[in-house]
């Protein structure tokens, strides 16, 4: 595999890089380039916080990162134009699919006609830089147009939810043909893609989990019997996460008497409305605001607690999961989308039904009750992420398929290349005969 990777050189196409919320994608890129490929990274915004508050890795990430939007107005309108002169056609295709994708919605045809614009500056970049292949990780309506414009091949990274909502308002189906191959995060996932796709693309649809690194993520010291039971979230403070259920939750424990304090971290636009309820149940002494915090600063709590809980809706597969339970923290989440393939019930955490305070406070009530069930729940999670969440295991996983495809490609491109120069051989043999025996007639036929 190092032979093959070392030949291989690849744009990454992502919404945002670093970012506090995606650094598995910081981290696979990464681990590819340790493994021989050459990643040079596109993100369409630029990072998401000052440099002071980056990583050493993040602050090397940004400094070596080509930010789209950062080119301007001016600037995009400079690149458009240039792009429109020298490939003319395939700016023009470009543009024509970017203004089908509207659907005469104008506010829909506004946001494609940005994408587009975005594609383009994006597909100039791969061509100074001689890229051939880019992979998106949040950007593949971009890539999408990316393809239409420029003579360059695409896979992703789909994540999901939101995707599979509307699976035909986000043309999985059209992204799917479009690429060499896509990458689902689980099998959940993959079976979802496979919905919103032709039968004939399902073989491009492999899985390939994220995973973390263990030795980062160690265990913390466990607390038998601690005087004030610790529960943390980490996550966007949005509605889809649903920290409005695990307050809920945790109300209806303080209420019993018992004595727990939930620390959220993160922040988001329902911060103001979690707030709201919290002031509103009385809660100000059990909930806790953290707001966003750096990967330190998250292990430092994380090493605190006694259990992590999400009540989301609706997920991916969430990594702050991985990270919990590679530090043997107990986990309580949702039974939702692709969580299962992580925790097992009952094995590795447990698992409640999504929007049910009274599950949720009966899964955390239980773990307040049993020292030894946390105990057990987290050195078997801890046991699950090595085995089926490990970052360089899976991320080497990544870089075979990644070796694989694009290799099946190279050699399916080469071998159209040379059925169509012998077809071109043939035709000019045989029209070279033609023309001698009956004169010009069977040259223009041809």
């Amino acid at each position: 595999m190092m032979q093959t990777l070392s030949n291989l050189r690849i744009a990454y196409l992502v919404s945002q890089y670093p970012a506090a919320n995606h650094t598995f994608v910081l981290r696979e890129i990464r681990q590819l380039r340790a493994l021989g490929a050459e990643v040079r990274v596109a993100s369409v915004s630029a990072p998401d916080r000052p440099t002071a508050r980056m990583t050493v890795e993040e602050r090397a990430e940004a400094t070596a990162t080509y930010y789209v939007k950062t080119v301007g107005f001016a600037g995009a309108l400079v690149i458009n134009l240039r792009a429109l002169c020298t490939r003319p056609a395939g700016y023009l295709r470009g543009l024509a699919f970017a203004l089908k994708l509207g659907k005469l919605d104008l506010a829909k045809t506004a946001r494609n006609l940005l994408y587009f614009a975005e594609a383009v500056i994006v597909g100039r970049w791969m061509e100074r830089e001689r890229l051939a292949h880019v992979h998106t990780h949040f950007s593949s309506t971009v890539g999408l147009i990316l393809t239409r414009t420029f003579p360059v091949t695409m896979s992703m990274t789909v994540h999901g939810p939101a995707e599979f909502v509307d699976p035909v308002g986000s043309r999985l189906r059209e992204k799917v043909a479009a690429s060499r191959f896509v990458c689902a995060i689980s099998n959940y996932g993959r079976s979802q893609l496979l919905l919103a796709a032709d039968a004939e693309d399902w073989e491009k649809i492999e899985v390939a989990r994220l995973g973390i690194a263990p030795e980062v993520f160690a265990p913390r010291p466990h607390r038998h019997a601690p005087e004030v039971f610790e529960v943390i979230c980490v996550g966007r403070l949005a509605p889809v996460k649903a920290q409005r259920v695990l307050i809920a939750a945790i109300d209806r424990l303080v209420r019993e008497g018992r004595h727990v304090r939930l620390r959220l971290v993160g922040d988001g636009a329902d911060a103001r409305a979690l707030k709201a309820d919290v002031a509103a149940r009385e809660l100000s002494a059990n909930v806790v605001f953290e707001g966003w915090l750096n990967e330190g600063e998250v292990l430092s709590r994380l090493r605190e607690t006694d259990a992590f809980a999400l009540a989301s809706f609706a997920e991916g597969v969430p990594v702050v999961l991985m990270e919990a339970m590679a530090m043997e923290i107990p986990c309580v989440a949702t039974r939702i989308t692709g969580i299962p393939e992580l925790i097992r019930d009952g094995t590795d955490g447990l698992l409640v039904a999504p929007a049910s305070v009274e599950e949720l406070a009966d899964a955390l009530r239980v773990l307040m009750d049993d020292a030894e069930l946390r105990r057990e729940l987290g050195m078997t999670g801890r046991q699950r992420v090595l085995e089926k969440y490990d970052l360089a295991r899976n991320t080497a996983r990544l870089a075979s398929i990644f070796a694989r495809r694009l290799a099946t490609a190279a050699v399916a491109a080469s071998q159209e290349d040379e059925a169509i120069e012998m077809t071109v051989t043939e035709a000019a043999a045989v029209g070279a005969g033609n023309f001698g025996a009956t004169g010009a007639g069977k040259a223009v036929e041809r």
